[in-house]
């Protein structure tokens, strides 16, 4: 493998950044327009939670046909071409009236942006070499938490003057000036650097290991139910339930809210940024010295279900710090994302990493709908806004732990690939 130039690395990683920064806003802001969208187009918790699931159904049934995509035509045509669909999405969302109007849109957001993470993820296992993947998965989720950044306190300034109809027309332009520059500038780019072209598409024995080959593998399914029920109820609460908690929970106003959410969202950007510097130095991964990988993974995910649990049993005005302690411990999803993507052939990367980002989001989709159904049941039976959505986090944790302790009694070994 050829290296790649300091400064042509350096375009190829922001011109992907910029696509994952707007696709983690439009993931985040509806936890901050959640309020005005409600009393405008007149929601229940229940349609809350589907709506903002549209966006990770969409995005999880994608993700299958993205990783062909993007073994045989390579990221930027691909994520270029779907970035589109984004655009028109927000467009979509932009100027509907109704449940249904703003579903398709959010929809077609899903769509759009299902390459954002999963396209720079095939580049940098073709261009980059092994040792340097958890650190360059951590930098986009740094640029990806800049994006959820973004959509709390400088949204919430923005709702008086623009509405959230208007932030939804401004991120439409944005996405397509995006689109443009991942197709020319890396067109360019790949015409200077040609070991950017190559292994796009599957030869010899990779060439016969489709999916059926990546979700039969034990060491696949040992990771990918991590990413399923813990990342991805993270995912759901970060993206919706995390404003509704300060709020309906913690008694914070809307402005309050915004505030904690953006350091919430500072401190996951901060701890992903110290993860791309501790873990290629520290951690080890496929033959590499330090803490053993498994080790790492458990200690943080179960410090994210400890704080989770400790937050369902005070309502001090403190509390909200306990977002930030799990924000911290989450950050160790990025191993397990380089754990998948290091065990299968580079020719398979893609679809290994969609494989993988398909079972996440559809864990994320179950969890944000699901929190929104079983707060609107747990209040009909009589339970307060604030203890039924407690009851219905508990299940969300429950889940986890459970997911946990399922992931510890696997033995599976990446030398099973």
């Amino acid at each position: 493998m050829r290296p790649i130039r300091v400064a042509l690395a350096v375009r190829v990683f922001l011109s992907f950044a910029s696509a994952y920064f707007l696709s983690y806003a439009f993931r985040s802001v509806n936890a901050v327009i959640a309020p005005a969208l409600v009393d405008d187009v007149s929601l229940s918790n229940a349609d809350l939670g589907l709506l903002s699931s549209a966006y990770f159904i969409s995005f999880a049934s994608m993700q299958l046909p993205l990783g062909i995509w993007l073994d045989k035509y390579g990221p930027r045509r691909t994520e270029s071409a779907l970035l589109l669909f984004a655009a028109a999405g927000a467009a979509i969302f932009a100027s509907s009236t109704s449940l249904p109007g703003l579903w398709i849109g959010r929809a077609l957001i899903g769509v759009g942006v299902s390459a954002c993470l999963m396209a720079p993820l095939k580049a940098y296992r073709q261009w980059f070499a092994p040792e340097r993947q958890s650190q360059l998965a951590s930098w986009m989720l740094v640029a990806g938490t800049s994006g959820a950044l973004a959509a709390t306190v400088p949204v919430n300034a923005a709702l008086p003057m623009i509405g959230w109809r208007g932030v939804f027309w401004i991120m439409s332009a944005m996405i397509v000036a995006t689109a443009a520059t991942i197709f020319f500038l890396l067109k360019k780019m790949e015409a200077a650097h040609p070991s950017a072209s190559s292994c796009l598409t599957p030869s010899g024995p990779a060439a016969d290991m489709g999916y059926a080959h990546i979700f039969g593998n034990p060491y696949f399914r040992r990771m990918a139910l991590l990413g399923t029920v813990n990342h991805g109820s993270f995912i759901a609460l970060q993206t919706l339930w995390a404003g509704p908690w300060m709020i309906t929970v913690l008694g914070m106003d809307k402005a309050q809210t915004a505030r904690i959410l953006f350091m919430f969202n500072l401190s996951l950007l901060l701890a992903y940024l110290l993860m791309s510097w501790w873990a290629p130095r520290h951690v080890a991964q496929h033959g590499s010295r330090g803490i053993p990988v498994m080790r790492v993974i458990i200690v943080g995910l179960a410090g994210t279900i400890l704080a989770q649990l400790m937050m369902l049993v005070t309502t001090a005005s403190w509390s909200w710090i306990l977002w930030i302690v799990m924000a911290t411990c989450i950050t160790v999803g990025t191993l397990v994302q380089t754990e998948v993507s290091l065990s299968f052939p580079i020719a398979l990367a893609g679809r290994a990493n969609t494989a993988y980002n398909l079972l996440l989001f559809v864990g994320a989709f179950v969890v944000q709908w699901g929190v929104g159904l079983l707060i609107d049941m747990f209040k009909t039976y009589g339970a307060s806004p604030a203890n039924a959505m407690r009851l219905a986090f508990a299940l969300c944790v429950a889940g986890q732990a459970l997911a946990l302790a399922a992931f510890l009694m696997n033995r599976a070994e990446p030398n099973a690939v």
